[in-house]
C-alpha cells in the first residue's frame, strides 16, 4: 500500500528536498516510452521489491528522448506524452519518479559520474532493476557489467529482468511504433496493455462534417507518434465521460483536403464542442481511407463504419463505463 501521493522530481535538488539523503530506494532508469508490457513487468517488479524491503519505489526518466538531442534525425516518434508516462508510473504504485531533462550537458557524464551524482548521492539506489542491455553514460558506455561493479562498491544491486515476449518476439517500443505506424491497433493494444490513445485539445473544423455527413470532434494530438490514415472503431473520452466513437485518420479525400485530420464522431452524442480535452483509444481499423464520389457516398459509408463498429464492441463484450476511472 502506497503510503503517500505519488510524486515527480524534475532535478536532483527537488528529489533531495523532498527524501532527504537517508531514504534508500529500488529503482529503474529507462525512456520508457510507451510504458508496454515489458516496462510494466519491471516496474511491477520494483514495487514489489520495495514493499518487501520498506524502501521507496522509484524510476528515473528522461526528456527530451536522449536521440532528440545527440541525433534529432534518428530520433523515433515518440509513443506517449511524458504525462501518459507519468500517470503510467503513477498506475503502476509507484512511489516517485525523476525526470531528468536530458541535455548536452547530462549526455556528456561518464557512468561512473552518472552513477555516483544519481543513483548513489541523489536516490540512494538499495536495488536497480534493467533490462540485460541497459546503457548508461557517456556514449552508452556504462552497461550492466560496469553497474554490478559499481554497485559492489556502492552498496547497491543489480537486478537483471528477463525480456518480455509475445508471439515468440521481444515486446519492445519499436514492436509498438511499427504496428501503430501500419495500422496494426490491435496488436498495439496487446504490446502496450490498455488501447493506443492519443490526447489533445479539440479545434474548430471546417464545419462540413455537422452539415453533409456525420458531426465531428477534431483533434489536435499531442502524441507524435500517429496511427495510419484509416477508420478506427475507438472510444473517446470527453469531459470524464466514455463515447464508443468512430474515427478518421487522414485527409479528407473527398473534400480535397491536404493536411492530416484525426475526426471523431461520438455515439450518442449531439452536442457542439469546440474546445476543451479530448482523449481517443483505439481499439480496431475498420477499413482504409478512401475518396468518395460525394458527401452522399460518404454518408453511406460512415453509416456502414458506425454499424461495423457497433458490433466489434457488441462481439468483444466492450461497455462504455460511465467515467474516466
Amino acid at each position: 500500500m502506497r503510503p503517500d501521493p505519488f510524486f515527480v522530481a524534475y532535478t536532483l535538488a527537488d528529489w533531495r528536498a523532498r527524501f532527504g539523503a537517508e531514504r534508500r530506494s529500488v529503482i529503474s532508469v529507462g525512456n520508457f516510452d510507451g510504458l508496454h508490457i515489458g516496462h510494466q513487468q519491471i516496474l511491477q517488479a520494483v514495487v514489489d521489491c520495495a514493499r518487501k524491503q520498506e524502501r521507496l519505489a522509484a524510476v528515473i526518466t528522461f526528456d527530451p528522448h536522449p536521440l532528440k538531442v545527440l541525433r534529432p534525425e534518428a530520433a523515433p516518434p515518440l509513443i506517449t506524452t511524458l504525462d501518459q508516462r507519468l500517470r503510467g508510473f503513477d498506475d503502476t504504485g509507484l512511489d516517485a519518479a525523476l525526470v531528468l531533462t536530458f541535455d548536452a550537458a547530462l549526455s556528456l557524464l561518464p557512468p561512473e559520474v552518472f552513477a555516483q551524482r544519481v543513483l548513489v548521492e541523489t536516490v540512494r539506489t538499495g536495488e536497480i532493476l534493467v533490462g540485460a542491455n541497459f546503457r548508461f553514460g557517456h556514449q552508452h558506455a556504462g552497461d550492466v557489467k560496469l553497474l554490478k561493479k559499481i554497485g559492489a562498491q556502492d552498496d547497491f544491486t543489480v537486478n537483471v529482468i528477463a525480456p518480455v515476449e509475445l508471439n515468440g518476439s521481444p515486446v519492445s517500443s519499436t514492436r509498438v511504433r511499427q504496428a501503430v505506424q501500419n495500422g496494426r491497433i490491435e496488436e498495439a493494444a496487446e504490446l502496450l496493455g490498455p488501447p493506443f490513445a492519443l490526447t489533445g485539445e479539440i479545434r474548430p473544423g471546417a464545419g462540413r462534417g455537422a452539415t453533409l455527413v456525420f458531426p465531428t470532434l477534431n483533434l489536435a494530438p499531442e502524441q507524435e507518434l500517429l496511427p495510419a490514415p484509416g477508420v478506427y472503431a475507438t472510444a473517446s473520452l470527453l469531459a470524464e465521460k466514455l463515447y464508443r466513437s468512430v474515427t478518421n485518420v487522414g485527409f479528407r479525400p473527398t473534400f480535397d483536403g491536404s493536411g492530416l485530420t484525426i475526426e471523431s464522431h461520438l455515439l450518442g452524442f449531439s452536442e457542439q464542442v469546440k474546445s476543451g480535452r479530448l482523449e481517443v483509444r483505439f481499439y480496431k481499423r475498420l477499413r482504409e481511407e478512401r475518396k468518395f464520389d460525394g458527401p452522399a457516398e460518404l454518408r453511406e459509408q460512415i453509416g456502414r463504419d458506425i454499424a461495423t463498429a457497433t458490433s466489434f464492441f457488441e462481439q468483444t463484450g466492450w461497455q462504455t463505463p460511465s467515467s474516466s476511472d
